[in-house]
């Protein structure tokens, strides 16, 4: 399942937000990916905006890479930032949807909170 939230400003202000944002809540902001700019540079451009910014809340990640290493595959939590339709689009899959693909409930709790505070980030930046 997606988590999707629209704004009207400008992709690279909702950017800036979302980084910050995240900064905030405790969250790192692992790396960031110009799709756009990369995909041009190798001959094979889109014809909208599109950045992935990686985050990570280390706590949460160190409970949950200390019981499952195979979680790591899923991290760390990805939005993506594109244009479409005349918005900006912020979206990310559920952290816990992600856990539910392990098997391991007993993450469920640790789950739902990276959820909730980023898709308050996600709000935020957009607003």
């Amino acid at each position: 399942m997606l988590i999707k939230v629209e704004s009207s400003k400008p992709l690279e202000e909702v950017r800036q937000k979302l980084e910050e944002t995240a900064k905030s809540k405790g969250f790192g902001v692992m790396s960031v990916h110009e799709v756009t700019n990369i995909l041009q540079s190798k001959g094979h451009p889109i014809s909208y905006g599109c950045v992935i910014v990686e985050i990570c809340q280390p706590k949460a990640a160190s409970q949950v890479l200390s019981k499952k290493p195979d979680i790591s595959t899923a991290m760390p939590c990805r939005v993506s930032i594109y244009e479409e339709n005349g918005k900006t689009v912020l979206a990310t899959i559920s952290p816990l949807q992600m856990i539910e693909m392990f098997n391991e409930p007993e993450l469920k709790d640790i789950a739902q909170e990276i959820e909730s505070t980023v898709k308050e980030i996600m709000e935020e930046s957009a607003g």
